[in-house]
């Protein structure tokens, strides 16, 4: 019995000390871009600016979480929009610097980005530079409507841990570098 005991409290010790260990997982600008890249490929529109065709295809993304200690997300994309105008194309390198809120879908066990909004904006078209709003908009509404709906990132639900972890309620916080999620106290 007194061994039964003491196997039963080693077991428990050992339990608390990789319960400890799962309380809490991050997500690395790294981590957040890798499954940015992988999806980018996906962020493509056919639309139309003043009655002109246009498609809009993003070919890379960047992301910064929790820069200057705030609790926001920056995305950088690169795109491509493609004036189809008297039978040719004119392509025009957009780039967008974007801030949005992380927040933590428990159903989905997914990290998503919402409220995204427009810090920066330039173009580059065949020796025009500069900011060109209608554009912008037009890559903001491609970009805010993706991730509506697609997470920035998705818990790995074949780890054990991370499963583990997903079945109590968490809580999602920004720290520089890297999301953090954790049990609510």
């Amino acid at each position: 019995m007194k061994r039964f005991l003491i196997m039963v409290a080693v077991l428990f010790s050992a339990g608390c000390a990789t319960l400890s260990q799962l309380s809490s997982y991050t997500v690395s600008n790294a981590e957040l871009e890798q499954v940015l890249d992988a999806q980018v490929s996906k962020l493509q529109k056919q639309t139309s600016l003043a009655g002109i065709p246009l498609f809009l295809d993003v070919e890379d993304m960047t992301a910064t979480i929790g820069p200057n200690g705030r609790d926001v997300v920056q995305l950088g994309a690169i795109a491509i929009a493609r004036v189809s105008a008297f039978g040719l194309n004119y392509p025009a390198k957009v780039s967008l610097a974007l801030e949005g809120t992380p927040y933590y879908d428990s159903e989905e066990k997914a990290i998503f980005v919402r409220s995204l909004s427009l810090l920066d904006s330039t173009i580059d078209a065949g020796g025009f530079k500069g900011n060109l709003a209608p554009v912008s908009g037009e890559f903001m509404q491609l970009i805010n409507g993706y991730l509506a709906s697609n997470p920035v990132y998705r818990l790995d639900a074949t780890n054990k841990a991370v499963n583990l972890l997903s079945t109590v309620p968490m809580q999602l916080t920004v720290e520089e570098g890297k999301l953090r999620l954790s049990a609510k106290p």
